[in-house]
């Protein structure tokens, strides 16, 4: 049964890619990076986008939004992809582990889901997203105060407890994924054609993922830990193969982009205010509320 999850040779231990199995290198998973790519732009990106463009009228601010019904496709078609991912896996990834970040990926979501409906539904209230929760003019003044601690709780189980769940998972299979993309042929190590067409609304849609998530020391110990296992396998003369390098070049581009975001608002004052801390990634939702909702 648990070989229609995950395909491997059995005996072989869970670890890097060794000689012998970088000699069945994979080729380009073109249909699943396409689909993935996809769901993410249509099911993740455009979830409050759809929010804002269809008439409210057509859903109620006391009924699920469009968006909220593409955050429930996203939690069924995003595990399935991934299990497929690592279904082609050249090499045995653990089971065990592969399993346990898949149901923890779905009971993340399904977490933010909840949270992060209310939150964009209170967009239409005239809640901004560039304050803190206590500094929000409709939740400031809420009687009795003890609503206000409702409102950080519903905060927490959206920014923190879900994303954590959401997006630690997510990134350990990306990276058990990464870890068996290498090939012992160099002439296998190079992307083809549609893989370089991928890289940039990949890596764009994951400079989106990084700076709305606030996960940007969770990619950035991923993109460092891939960086590591590259440098590690160079010494074996084991290469990284195609899916490898497109996974490779979208993260790259992503630490690029937000490098060029952040250098872009380092002396918003406001944004400031709201990311005090040493790591300063504004959000591009408060960014919104911030300097294009508040115009019109």
């Amino acid at each position: 049964m648990t070989d229609c999850f995950v395909r491997g040779t059995g005996a072989q231990r869970p670890g890097p890619v060794n000689a012998d199995e970088a000699a069945r290198a994979a080729p380009f998973h073109l249909d699943l990076w396409f689909y993935f790519t996809l769901q993410n732009w249509l099911l993740d990106f455009g979830r409050p986008i759809a929010m804002l463009v269809f008439p409210l009228e057509w859903f109620p601010l006391n009924k699920p939004s469009v968006g909220d019904y593409f955050h429930m496709a996203y939690n069924v078609i995003t595990p399935f992809l991934l299990l497929k991912l690592i279904e082609r896996s050249p090499r045995t990834l653990p089971r065990s582990i592969t399993y346990v970040s898949i149901i923890t990926f779905i009971m993340g979501a399904s977490i933010h889901l909840v949270g992060d409906s209310v939150n964009h539904r209170l967009l239409f209230s005239g809640y901004q997203h560039h304050l803190s929760v206590r500094e929000n003019p409709i939740i400031k003044n809420l009687k009795p105060e003890t609503l206000i601690d409702s409102f950080e709780l519903l905060y927490y189980y959206d920014e923190y407890l879900g994303h954590s769940m959401w997006y630690i998972p997510f990134f350990l299979i990306l990276f058990m994924y990464f870890s068996g993309c290498f090939t012992a042929s160099k002439a296998e190590s190079v992307m083809p054609g549609p893989a370089l067409l991928l890289v940039v609304p990949s890596g764009l849609y994951y400079w989106y993922l990084v700076t709305e998530g606030q996960i940007f020391i969770l990619f950035i110990f991923t993109f460092f830990a891939m960086l590591a296992l590259v440098l590690h396998q160079k010494r074996k003369r084991l290469f990284l193969d195609s899916n490898g390098l497109f996974l490779f070049s979208s993260f790259a581009l992503t630490l690029l982009l937000v490098a060029l975001w952040v250098a872009w608002l380092w002396n918003d004052p406001v944004l400031r205010k709201k990311y005090p801390g040493v790591i300063y990634v504004p959000e591009p939702w408060a960014f919104y509320t911030l300097h294009v909702s508040s115009h019109h």
